[in-house]
């Protein structure tokens, strides 16, 4: 069985601020760290039927671009839902509210 470990590194300020967060992969065409600016990353827990989740952003993210990352986020979480379950109604239903949202916070999805 293939096998890939994911490990992503936060580097704190002295009030637990996160300054960096690197990410690198065992299974990426780079083995170097990888600094990001923000992350969500979600889990389902089975036995508590319940989702955990961390949320990090450095401190000197920009408010454009996270803006521009909830809606890329909220964009691939319909693609997700609907490979997973085939639910095409309410997948555009949240393709429209992503295209409300874009339109609310100024972002540009022409390209």
């Amino acid at each position: 069985m293939k096998q890939a470990e994911i490990k992503i590194t936060v580097q704190l300020d002295d009030n637990n601020v996160p300054d960096n967060i690197l990410w690198e992969s065992t299974d990426a065409e780079t083995k170097e760290q990888v600094p990001v600016k923000s992350m969500m990353l979600a889990l389902w827990d089975h036995n508590y039927k319940n989702s955990m989740r961390i949320d990090l952003w450095t401190k000197d993210m920009p408010v454009d671009e996270m803006k521009r990352f909830f809606y890329e986020t909220l964009q691939t979480m319909g693609d997700s839902f609907l490979k997973a379950t085939g639910e095409n109604l309410i997948v555009e239903d949240l393709r429209d509210y992503c295209a409300h949202f874009a339109d609310k916070m100024g972002i540009n999805t022409k390209g």
